[in-house]
């Protein structure tokens, strides 16, 4: 079995926001898939599709409902439950490193500042993760501090919007693409 775990915030009052476009990723895969994400599993909201390409097992979405800052618990429980490498499981979050729009797929590495990649690394205890960033970062300069806290959880404006539907469309094809061909193929395929 592989793992999409797409990382956000639970509740409307976050759903528009620049923290949750793990979370709409992981919405995009359902509908493609036509795959409900509507059973609670480690504590999250989840949906198994039964891909062909995936195996036997299939691949399981799901979005956190533990606050983004707490998604590592429920990374373990799946990791522990399901026996899923931390190999197979595909982090998917906002990144204020990367332009709006930009994706970026890697095997492995520090969390580089993002609390919930933090949180899967701690409690997978292994770096080595793959994971999908999104370039939620508008204009120059990086917001620091409580600066970042609002800025990650305002929600796009009128202008960028248009850019985020075509950033969360190629991010689920990058998905897909690493469900298919491995996160070798899917890097080579994406981060362009």
């Amino acid at each position: 079995m592989r793992l999409i775990l797409g990382l956000g915030n639970p509740g409307e009052e976050y759903r528009d926001t620049r923290h949750n476009v793990g979370f709409r990723v992981v919405e995009e895969l359902a509908r493609r898939w036509e795959t409900p994400i509507d059973r609670l599993d480690c504590n999250s909201l989840t949906g198994r599709a039964l891909l062909e390409e995936a195996g036997e097992g299939g691949v399981l979405l799901a979005r956190p409902q533990t606050y983004m800052n707490r998604s590592g618990y429920a990374a373990r429980c799946f990791a522990e439950r399901y026996g899923i490498d931390p190999a197979a499981v595909l982090v998917v979050y906002d990144e204020v490193n990367l332009p709006l729009g930009k994706i970026r797929l890697r095997r492995s590495g520090s969390p580089a500042g993002h609390r919930g990649l933090e949180s899967v690394i701690e409690n997978l205890r292994t770096a080595e993760v793959p994971r999908l960033r999104l370039g939620v970062a508008a204009g120059e300069g990086r917001p620091t501090g409580e600066e970042l806290v609002e800025f990650v959880l305002s929600p796009f404006a009128a202008e960028e919007r248009e850019a985020v539907e075509e950033m969360v469309r190629r991010a689920a094809d990058a998905c897909e693409a690493w469900v298919r061909e491995g996160i070798e193929a899917a890097m080579q395929g994406f981060n362009g």
